[in-house]
């Protein structure tokens, strides 16, 4: 049957006649869909440490780790409030773990990343490998391997140990690809020593007959802060210091160079005293945790400019195409998470160094 419009029929009459089709017309969204520049919904935001730290420790009280499953604060974009994620690709949480608790073992198909942020007595285990965490250690968990967290502190001389979760929930969730298994166990047996995996990949030498154990993910899936400081505070007093980003350094897979995880790239940066960096921006929004130092971001963009003031395990998020500077009078040092390596392998990855 014919349902066309009669000629002279108004542009109204002939939308509404293609709504009816679950059709739409390109000409009326094409400025939205392919606009001159990144046009992203998300917004600066920065989470106070001190301000953010009493919540989770009433979260301790209220919830066991055994009930929540994963005892987690959201950071959620103020721009998308009830999306859970920090940029439209990125998740980042806030988890705490005290001491006796245990976090069940499971596992599912979206990777993982672990920031330490405060505390000691805890660990994370990974496919049958356990790893101690201390502040500023990176810790993967990557796809669909059996993982584990637990203190083992007791209440009277432990301390509660916070970490940085930064995970491609949204990625996976846009893709229709998430999937997820609970473990039969609270803890996962143990079977291999920990440090295992550091000794067969990380010291620049691969196993002969080198078979991937995480696919595209990095075979060591633990990156103590005290090398990676190390190496900054000596490329700082011996290496020219970058006007944008001062010493910055990203996290590898050593059997391919590339980033640890397939959809999230890992930095860390010095900034040394009297920094004040260059403007610069990029397509992958970042995630930010304050290890070490103070310091302050500005972050513009369409004529608008953020300042925001940090401090040791303060957070914060510089979205996609926003215009940053870094400054630190006394000197600190960034971690920070994005969705990089995706724009990379995609080709359409961007950054602007201004002057």
């Amino acid at each position: 049957m014919d349902m066309t419009l009669p000629p002279g029929s108004s542009r109204k009459a002939f939308y509404d006649a293609l709504r009816a089709q679950h059709m739409t017309p390109l000409w009326e969204v094409l400025h939205a869909l392919v606009p001159q520049q990144p046009a992203t919904p998300c917004v600066p935001a920065f989470w106070a440490y001190d301000k953010v730290r009493p919540y989770l420790m009433q979260s301790g009280q209220l919830i066991t780790a055994e009930e929540a499953v994963r005892r987690v604060l959201i950071l959620e974009n103020p721009a998308l409030v009830g999306q859970s994620c920090i940029t439209q690709s990125l998740y980042a949480g806030l988890q705490l773990i005290l001491p006796g608790e245990i976090a069940r073992s499971h596992r599912h198909t979206q990777s993982a990343l672990r920031f330490v942020v405060e505390g000691r007595g805890a660990y994370t285990a990974v496919n049958g490998e356990r790893s101690s965490m201390a502040p500023g250690d990176f810790i993967i968990t990557p796809s669909w391997t059996w993982h584990d967290h637990g203190h083992e502190g007791t209440q009277t001389d432990g301390e509660p140990v916070v970490w940085l979760d930064g995970l491609d929930i949204p990625m996976l969730r846009f893709f229709d690809a998430g999937f997820a298994e609970n473990g039969s166990e609270r803890s996962q047996p143990l079977t291999r020593a920990e440090g295992t995996s550091y000794q067969q990949y990380g010291a620049n030498m691969l196993p002969v007959r080198y078979d991937a154990p995480f696919g595209q993910t990095s075979p060591i899936f633990s990156y103590p802060y005290a090398r990676t400081r190390e190496a900054l505070h000596t490329l700082e007093r011996q290496a020219p210091i970058d006007a944008w980003d001062g010493v910055k350094l990203r996290y590898v897979n050593p059997a391919t160079g590339g980033s640890p995880m397939p959809t999230m790239g890992t930095f860390m940066q010095s900034l040394p005293a009297g920094f004040s960096g260059r403007p610069w921006r990029q397509t992958d929004g970042a995630v930010y945790s304050v290890v070490e130092g103070h310091g302050t971001v500005l972050i513009g963009h369409a004529g608008q400019q953020q300042t925001f003031e940090f401090g040791p395990r303060d957070h914060f998020v510089i979205p996609s195409w926003h215009t940053a500077q870094l400054r630190s009078a006394p000197g600190c040092v960034l971690f920070s998470f994005s969705d990089r390596p995706v724009h990379q392998a995609l080709g359409i990855h961007r950054e602007e160094r201004l002057s």
